[in-house]
């Protein structure tokens, strides 16, 4: 299974501690070389992670859809869209709206962060969503108060 990652999910899960929900699920994610710059540029979330042999780093070939993308994301986002395509990728990360739509009318298969923990609470791997979810608001990700709602709903703990 091909999966390519924007820097957010990364981040996000970093931010909580929880990279091994995407180990559980994939053997390796690859990451546009936007994605790892963007994640080393400072000593942060996700800063020793990247480097771990799980994430193959990969250069994109085709510069003109990036720029063309560049119009309404930025280079990480940009370059993760346009790898996925190089690649054939079976599912991408994207967890920033604009990036997720311009995934989908790509005919991407594109995943966001809280539904990896939604699925990781279904399989036992974690078991509770909401104290994550509050980490993650405590360090710095926004995460609307519906959609709060809506994953704690889905996860029975409402």
């Amino acid at each position: 299974m091909i999966v390519v990652s924007n820097a957010t999910p990364i981040i996000t899960l970093a931010s909580i501690g929880k990279i091994d929900i995407l180990k559980h699920f994939f053997d390796e994610v690859y990451i546009p070389k936007a994605v790892y710059d963007e994640i080393k540029s400072k000593k942060a979330y996700g800063y020793q992670e990247i480097d771990d042999d799980f994430f193959q780093i990969k250069t994109i070939h085709d510069s003109f859809a990036q720029d063309i993308l560049l119009n309404d994301l930025d280079l990480g986002e940009a370059q993760t869209i346009v790898l996925a395509k190089e690649l054939n990728a079976d599912i991408v990360l994207i967890d920033e709206t604009i990036g997720y739509n311009i995934a989908r009318s790509q005919q991407l298969n594109v995943k966001r962060t809280l539904s990896f923990l939604i699925v990781a609470k279904e399989k036992g791997l974690i078991s509770e969503v909401k104290p994550l979810l509050d980490e993650m608001i405590e360090n710095g990700r926004w995460i609307s108060s519906k959609v709060y709602g809506d994953v704690l709903g889905i996860c029975g703990e409402d």
